[in-house]
């Protein structure tokens, strides 16, 4: 694949894609985006903001998550996917927060996947949307990347690689946030194939 090319077919994917609001933006502290972040997988962003709101009225501080009880943050995120498993993660992750880094975020990637609930995709966004370099690999770049060829791998870490050296770094925090956009706003295969099969032939 040129660089040019996938260059200009993201630039039209942006264009096309609707200006939601993702679950990882406009929280304004960084604890927030990891936690807001963590709950999202699996989760549509607009039930996760919202139940995201409602967890962080509760607990207005780290210190306070990482001290809250287990069935009472189960209780605020229940509508979330797998919210047993979160709710841990959640407590956990603020705990080593505070244990481990005085409560300030890692700002690398290889320090963010050591926290309970956060994997490579959740350590991208984080960092993406903190101004780092990040590129998450989720269900929708995984399949607009292999449907435009930007990407050859099945695997969502090799993508992850193929993406970053496809694109100049001053791009890998676009790539998420505008094909998650693009794949909500198009949520019919067919229309979303239509679209792909156009775009496929900028040049």
């Amino acid at each position: 694949m040129n660089r040019k090319t996938a260059i200009m077919q993201l630039r039209e994917l942006n264009k096309l894609g609707s200006k939601m609001r993702l679950a990882a933006e406009d929280w304004d502290q960084e604890w927030k985006i990891l936690i807001s972040t963590i709950m999202s997988a699996r989760t549509r962003d607009e039930k996760t903001i919202s139940i995201a709101l409602k967890l962080f009225q509760r607990y207005k501080t780290l210190e306070k998550l990482a001290n809250a009880k287990l069935n009472n943050v189960k209780k605020i995120i229940k509508q979330i996917n797998f919210y047993k498993t979160k709710s841990k993660n959640i407590i956990n992750c603020a705990k080593l927060l505070i244990k481990n880094y005085h409560g300030k975020i890692p700002d690398n990637i290889y320090e963010l996947i050591k926290l309970p609930g956060v994997g490579r995709k959740t350590a991208n966004v984080f960092l993406s949307e903190n101004g780092k370099f990040g590129l998450a690999v989720d269900t929708h770049v995984f399949f607009v990347s292999k449907r435009l060829g930007w990407a050859e791998s099945n695997h969502p870490h090799k993508v992850e690689e193929e993406l970053k050296r496809l694109f100049p770094q001053k791009y890998w925090n676009k790539v998420n946030s505008t094909l998650v956009r693009f794949g909500k706003t198009y949520t019919s295969r067919k229309k979303k194939d239509e679209i792909l099969s156009t775009i496929k032939n900028i040049k």
